[in-house]
């Protein structure tokens, strides 16, 4: 019977001391790995990686403003990045005194009020668990898609193109063999393009994502609708599951599934990307469905999609003289970007990032301005051959010359394309029997 006691009394102290030892573990289950900071022109993004599922509360505080973020049974061991003049909305982020202990507190001091919208994400393709903090200013209105100044034409208008870099932010897009995140290329092509569409007269660039970081689907299309656009051209760099495929495409609005297997892929990719930038977008975006399969029995969404298509095939023939082509012919998926029933909408993939070779001609300056020379050629002529009414191509079309001088490089395709007529009719108009030309050559342009 003594032995017995002294045997509960063993356990019972051993059970106190471990007890007294796990205690502490408790209080830090979760951890902070890293802080990134977005800035956008609206609005600030803060993103918190952590090792699992994060448990926070948060409150706003006045005079001085600030937004006060708890993150329960967390360390706090995590280096914090300095706030740049870029960010309009935050001065700093710092650490505070936690509400309990183990857990860690996070204080954002605001410049001005805002509108905090905090949720978690999942661990989806290079990224583990997470806590989103977007900060959206209140009192100023969310700034506008940048455009380029527009020019006095005597009051015939531009016609507007919607430059759509794709992903940014905390969406990287596709990430190359040696690191290349998609991001970064279809930004720059999108500026270089921008760049030719602005010095062409009568014709403007908007570019609803101008930097790095995230733009949703659906708020793409209603910074192209504000500025009222002609046209919208999303710009993406492919990728796929093996290294092997390469070579760019041309993607329009298919209503039901994709009609290949990379057009499957780039349906994922693009849940994917929505997963990446925000879950809440996931939900607005679903939210419009609706709104489309009633926008669907409109004439407008046919003449979208028949313009679209049109574009599309003129930018393959560009494209197929300055890189390889993967597709000769459009491509068709259900996207998000290119859904919206009243702006004609295309998606280039400028060539494969997950193929090694590719990859390296993606980074280059002068493929990059090869690209966006051929769809900027292409975009060019469609509107001048189908100008709007109360555009300034549509005033100097009749201007067209009526004779051409053949020069080096000239063909009966690249005339006919320039001149918005057919080459049947150019043949025609000049009794021409085969489709051979002779420098020096004067032909007769007849009105499309």
């Amino acid at each position: 019977m003594r032995s017995l006691k002294i045997n509960i009394t063993k356990i019972f102290i051993v059970f106190i001391c471990y007890s007294c030892i796990a205690i502490p573990f408790s209080y830090a289950q979760n951890k902070i790995t890293s802080v990134r900071v977005w800035p956008s022109p609206d609005s600030t993004r803060v993103v918190f990686d952590l090792k699992t599922k994060p448990e926070y509360s948060y409150f706003v505080l006045k005079k001085p403003l600030r937004l006060v973020v708890d993150f329960k049974n967390t360390s706090q061991k995590v280096k914090l990045p300095k706030v740049t003049k870029e960010h309009q909305l935050i001065k700093k982020v710092r650490f505070s005194s936690p509400k309990k202990k183990g857990w860690t507190r996070l204080v954002f001091e605001i410049l001005e009020p805002v509108k905090p919208v905090i949720f978690a994400l999942t661990p989806t393709g290079p990224y583990k668990d997470r806590l989103v903090v977007d900060l959206f200013a209140i009192n100023k209105k969310p700034a506008k898609a940048i455009v380029a100044k527009n020019r006095d034409i005597r009051g015939n208008r531009d016609i507007v193109i919607a430059v759509d870099a794709g992903h940014g932010g905390e969406d990287p897009g596709s990430i190359g063999p040696s690191g290349t995140y998609e991001k970064y290329i279809t930004l720059q092509i999108s500026k270089r393009l921008a760049k030719l569409i602005n010095a062409e007269k009568g014709m403007r660039a908007v570019l609803p994502r101008s930097g790095d970081y995230y733009v949703k689907n659906n708020t793409r299309t209603v910074r192209a609708r504000k500025n009222k656009v002609d046209f919208f051209i999303s710009i993406h760099a492919d990728a796929f599951t093996s290294p092997q495929p390469r070579g760019a495409s041309v993607w329009v609005l298919s209503l039901g599934r994709a009609n290949s297997e990379i057009g499957k892929w780039i349906e994922s990719s693009e849940k994917h990307s929505d997963l990446l930038g925000g879950a809440a977008s996931v939900l607005k975006d679903t939210a419009n469905e609706k709104y489309l399969v009633q926008a669907v029995l409109d004439m407008k969404m046919d003449h979208s999609m028949k313009t679209g298509s049109e574009v599309a095939v003129s930018i393959l023939k560009e494209l197929k003289k300055v890189t390889k082509m993967h597709k000769k012919t459009p491509q068709y998926a259900s996207l998000g970007v290119l859904k919206s029933p009243d702006i004609p909408s295309i998606l280039v993939e400028t060539g494969f990032i997950s193929n090694p070779a590719e990859e390296k001609l993606l980074k280059n300056a002068s493929h990059q301005n090869k690209l966006a020379k051929a769809i900027f050629t292409s975009i060019r002529s469609y509107f001048k051959s189908n100008p709007p009414d109360d555009s300034y191509f549509a005033k100097v079309k009749p201007s067209i010359p009526e004779q051409h001088k053949v020069k080096s490089g000239d063909s009966l395709s690249v005339l006919a394309q320039r001149y918005g007529v057919t080459i049947t009719k150019l043949k025609q108009a000049n009794k021409m029997k085969s489709n051979t030309l002779i420098i020096g050559q004067s032909l007769t342009i007849p009105r499309s």
